[in-house]
């Protein structure tokens, strides 16, 4: 069994104190415009990257190297990243006026009112058929930035409906790494663990589309809204990779399908040349680096932090601290998320998590579908508030590249789904009792 350290910690709470504190003093102590832009993350997550490497100095320095090269080279890890440069290529090649003549065909043919609604719905969607919330973000955010543009919605509104969706799937799709984790760890089958979850997320789903639509019909919008002359032939890269997303098809097949589609029609039609081509598949990559770093910086860290003891004591004061079925379970949400808040990365968080909460399972009698459920769902809602999480970063970064600035905490008073989906899962934890069923 590992030691327990809980000083391993020190580099998690190093990076809050310098991105949030000095956001937080910058932004609301200091009036400065754009606070939160001043701390770049990436500089963040190096200083709490030297302060754990500074710690457990009976560990070599090559020894620690080591232990960051094989947490960079996790699957998920490398999954994360390649996604990360097959998105950026995408939108380097067809650019901002394919996404905005989506934008502008959506319009055309819905309500300006009902817009962000449908935002919401498309993700929810494509994630579900996908199995992945950064795809999903990958491909309707830059269709929702041009779309606020055009009816006067704010940007944060409709980047938040894009996440709020794509969380949505996320959490319930068979095809995704949360369910897959949550269930083989718990060994559960997936089909029981969706019927647990799916009563949870469907009423924050439906609360969040209420809501949504509330602020949607009483915001005060163009009531003419821009539409510009758009290409329709710009469209089909989007319309391939919106349906290879509906009808589940590999997320690396939905954007290599966009990428070579996009490059025929820029070419095709002469929007672009064929060197002029490279330049932006190599723009729209290098325009990737800091999500691409935070990734690769967070797995370093939580490498060191893992060593170290860091997350056994984690683990250990959760489990000392809930006693009851009730109080377990609540106490197997915040394990789950309080590992969400170390890695920001919700699969991780889930493996790590999986072996104290079978315990815990066993100790206070919930069955392994409720366990499942109950992780998967809790490292969701973390995941999707977290303001460096990947799919926070994805959606940032899409944003910036189509000519707009926004911040974490812009959007994060409009994630509904989440917030909502920890209030349904409270509910059915404390108010509602689990059925007795064989697991």
């Amino acid at each position: 069994m590992k030691k327990s350290n809980p000083i391993a910690l020190l580099p998690i709470g190093v990076f809050l104190v310098i991105y949030l504190g000095l956001g937080i003093v910058f932004e609301y102590g200091l009036k400065i415009e754009m606070g939160f832009y001043q701390i770049p993350i990436v500089v963040a997550f190096l200083i709490a990257l030297l302060v754990a490497c500074l710690q457990n100095p009976g560990l070599s320095f090559d020894k620690k190297l080591e232990l960051m090269g094989q947490g960079i080279g996790d699957k998920n890890i490398t999954t994360m990243i390649l996604i990360f440069m097959a998105a950026g290529i995408f939108v380097g090649v067809v650019g901002r006026s394919s996404a905005e003549s989506v934008a502008y065909l959506l319009l055309s043919l819905v309500p300006s009112q009902y817009a962000v609604v449908i935002l919401f719905v498309v993700s929810c969607f494509v994630s579900l058929a996908m199995g992945t919330s950064v795809g999903t973000i990958t491909l309707i955010t830059p269709i929702a930035a041009p779309l606020a543009v055009a009816t006067g919605f704010p940007m944060p509104f409709c980047v938040a409906a894009v996440i709020g969706g794509a969380m949505f799937g996320d959490n319930l799709s068979f095809i995704s790494d949360t369910t897959i984790a949550a269930c083989n760890g718990q060994g559960c089958q997936m089909k029981d663990k969706f019927r647990e979850n799916f009563k949870i997320a469907l009423p924050a789903a439906l609360l969040s589309l209420v809501l949504i639509l509330i602020i949607s019909l009483n915001t005060p919008i163009a009531q003419f809204p821009i539409i510009k002359e758009y290409s329709l032939i710009q469209i089909i890269p989007y319309l391939l990779v919106l349906i290879g997303g509906i009808i589940g098809i590999n997320v690396f097949v939905v954007l290599l399908i966009g990428i070579v589609s996009g490059s025929v029609i820029m070419l095709a039609t002469g929007e672009i040349a064929a060197s002029g081509l490279l330049a932006s598949m190599g723009s729209g990559a290098a325009g990737m680096f800091e999500t691409t770093m935070v990734a690769i910086l967070v797995a370093a860290i939580c490498a060191l932090i893992r060593e170290y003891g860091g997350f056994e004591a984690l683990l250990r004061g959760i489990k000392k601290v809930f006693r009851g079925k009730k109080g377990g379970q609540l106490g197997m949400g915040l394990l789950v998320g309080a590992m969400d808040i170390a890695t920001a990365n919700n699969t991780v968080a889930i493996v790590m998590a999986n072996p104290i909460a079978a315990e815990m399972a066993q100790e206070y009698g919930v069955s392994p579908r409720k366990t499942a459920s109950i992780l998967d769902t809790f490292s969701c809602v973390f995941q999707g508030i977290i303001p460096y999480g990947a799919q926070m970063l994805v959606a940032i970064t899409a944003v910036a590249e189509l000519g707009h600035s926004i911040s974490a905490f812009e959007i994060i008073p409009y994630l509904f789904y989440p917030f909502l989906l920890l209030v349904s899962t409270l509910v059915f934890i404390f108010v509602i009792p689990e059925k007795k069923k064989n697991p």
